[in-house]
């Protein structure tokens, strides 16, 4: 496991839920039409447009896999030292 940060960037989100569709564990559209961060499906907390997380190998890939299919590049992930991993 290791630790990650997931952020939607609001005002680039267009609400094209690709994330959501890759990876719906970890994103949901709130009532704005925008993407909010879950935490394994859950919203601690409530709607975050950033969280960090606990993840598997398979599900950074996965999470991965859903920032890539965004259209705007909205969905920014870093690791657990802060720096970017995606975009690049």
């Amino acid at each position: 496991m290791s630790k990650i940060k997931i952020k939607v960037d609001a005002d680039l989100c267009i609400g094209a839920a690709a994330c959501v569709t890759v990876a719906p564990e970890t994103f949901q559209l709130n009532n704005e039409n925008k993407a909010d961060v879950l935490d394994h499906g859950q919203a601690p907390g409530g709607p975050a447009y950033e969280r960090e997380v606990e993840v598997t190998d398979e599900e950074l890939e996965n999470i991965l896999l859903s920032a890539e299919s965004c259209p705007v590049l909205a969905v920014f992930v870093y690791d657990e030292n802060g720096r970017q991993i995606f975009p690049r």
